[in-house]
This record gives structure tokens, C-alpha cells and sequence, in this order.
């Protein structure tokens, strides 16, 4: 099977969303600052190295969907496309996008994708996906992300509870958790403050959620230097890449847009 490329989409045959043992998932993870990607076998294991370019500005969804068609070409052939969005997604359509521009709002990206590589194709909150990298799968389980907002995702015995936005919840001296500890936050009051801020975070999370195990994951999650309660536990990034296989789980997952026969290819704004 070939590569899949916008440009050559009219040569390939539709493919099964069915996992087998051959079967290769594209993971895409969408954020403020940087989109990466990565193809994994059947049961989760990369395939290749994690690619990444930085997200154009200003992120439009048709430089974004731009911006994916460079980053994956050199990956090699897929069977089916996970994506993790920084924002909230229903049904494949991203609803919200707080850091990147406001033309993503009521947009079709699973279809977008779908229609250009002609692959089944299911998007979940970033939050979400890298969320299914790390949890072990019973109790309450909480992650949030530290980069250029934060994301936030919670589980109850391994089933993802979506959308919940607790980044643009009050949270302190009228500034929402987001103008708290996102990379704003750690630019304006630098490092140190900055980790007196997620300490308070975490210390507002735990008695309300009362989650059996909070990760903290991000591209800032490095930043964090504090002595952590024993629940606590930072996560590598990449676990947004990783986690994008769970979507194709029966468990729980979010609905995919079809693999489609020839069609124009969509035109985002």
C-alpha cells in the first residue's frame, strides 16, 4: 500500500478501520505549539520516530491541515488516523480552540482527514488521548496538561469522561486555571513562582476530584519541580501520541468518520 498523500489519494483503495495484525494507526496530536505525529503497529508499539513541526501562525484550520500533510509524508503507509485536539470535540468536530484560532469552531476535521487520505478517522481532546497513554484503568483517574494552556482529562474504571474544560473554570484571584499555569503564566512570574502555582493546582484538584491517580503531562510537565504527593506522577509527552491507539478500543471511543471513496478534498478556512 502506498504512503497516503493528499496529492495521491485517488490511487488508494479504501481501508478497514478492523485492527489485524498489520494494521498501522497515524497518531496526530494538535497542540498551541507544536504538531506532532507518529505511526503505531496494532498493539501500540511506534513503528517510527516522532515527528514534529511547530504549528503555524496564525492555525488555521486549513494551515494546520497543511501542516499535517508535510509532517506525515515521510511516515510511510497507514490504516486509520487518531487525533488528539486542544479543545473540545464532539462527534469529530472540534467545538472549541482556545489556543489556536477561532475559525476550528463547529469544524469537520475528522471528515477533513477522512476525505483527503480516504482512512477512518476518530478525534478525542488531546487531553483525552494522552490521558489512554498513561492511566492504568480502574477508580478515578485524572490528567492535566501543562504547555500552552491546560488541558485536562478525567477516567472512571478506564472510560474516558469527555470534554471536561476545568482549564477555564475560576480559579484564583479571577483568573481561570489556564492564567494560572499555562506558558503565559510561566513566562510572566518564571520558574520558581510558576511551580508555587501548580502546587496550588494540584492542591484545589485533590480534595475535589479525589482522584485515585493524577498525572501531569504537557511539554511543561518538565518544568515541574516539586515534591509530589504520592498519587502524583509526571508523564512523558509522547503518551499523546501513544495514547491514540486506545481510540480504536471497543471499550469506549469516540464515533470515526468513514473511510471515504474519491472525493474532492475538503477545503477548511
Amino acid at each position: 500500500m502506498p504512503a497516503v498523500s493528499p496529492r495521491r489519494s485517488s490511487a488508494l483503495g479504501a481501508a478497514p478501520a478492523a485492527a489485524g495484525p498489520g494494521t498501522r494507526t497515524l497518531c496526530i496530536d494538535i497542540g498551541g505549539t507544536g504538531v506532532k505525529a507518529i505511526i503505531l503497529d496494532a498493539e501500540g508499539v511506534p513503528l517510527t520516530d516522532r515527528v514534529r513541526l511547530e504549528t503555524p501562525q496564525p492555525a488555521t484550520p486549513k494551515r494546520v491541515l497543511d501542516c499535517i500533510w508535510k509532517l506525515i509524508a515521510p511516515l510511510g503507509p497507514f490504516h486509520r488516523i487518531s487525533v488528539g485536539f486542544p479543545g473540545v470535540v464532539v462527534d469529530g468536530v472540534t467545538m472549541t480552540a482556545p489556543n489556536l484560532h477561532p475559525t476550528w469552531k463547529s469544524f469537520e476535521l475528522a471528515k477533513a482527514l477522512a476525505e483527503a487520505t480516504r482512512r477512518p478517522v476518530r478525534v478525542l481532546n488531546d487531553a483525552g488521548v494522552q490521558g489512554y497513554g498513561v492511566i492504568e484503568g480502574y477508580g478515578v483517574e485524572m490528567l492535566i496538561t501543562l504547555g500552552t494552556g491546560m488541558g485536562c482529562s478525567l477516567f472512571l474504571d478506564g472510560k474516558y469522561v469527555p470534554n471536561l474544560e476545568l482549564a477555564h473554570h475560576p480559579f484564583h484571584g479571577g483568573k481561570t486555571y489556564e492564567e494560572w499555569v499555562g506558558n503565559a503564566a510561566l513566562e510572566r512570574v518564571g520558574k520558581k513562582r510558576w511551580n508555587h502555582h501548580v502546587k496550588a493546582v494540584i492542591e484545589q484538584i485533590e480534595p475535589i476530584w479525589n482522584p485515585r491517580k493524577l498525572y501531569i503531562g504537557g511539554g511543561n510537565a518538565r518544568r515541574v519541580k516539586l515534591k509530589l504527593p504520592p498519587n502524583v506522577s509526571i508523564v512523558p509527552n509522547v503518551a499523546g501520541l501513544l495514547g491514540g491507539i486506545a481510540l480504536w478500543h471497543d471499550r469506549d471511543h469516540p464515533k470515526a468518520a468513514p473511510a471515504t471513496r474519491a472525493r474532492p478534498r475538503a477545503r477548511p478556512r
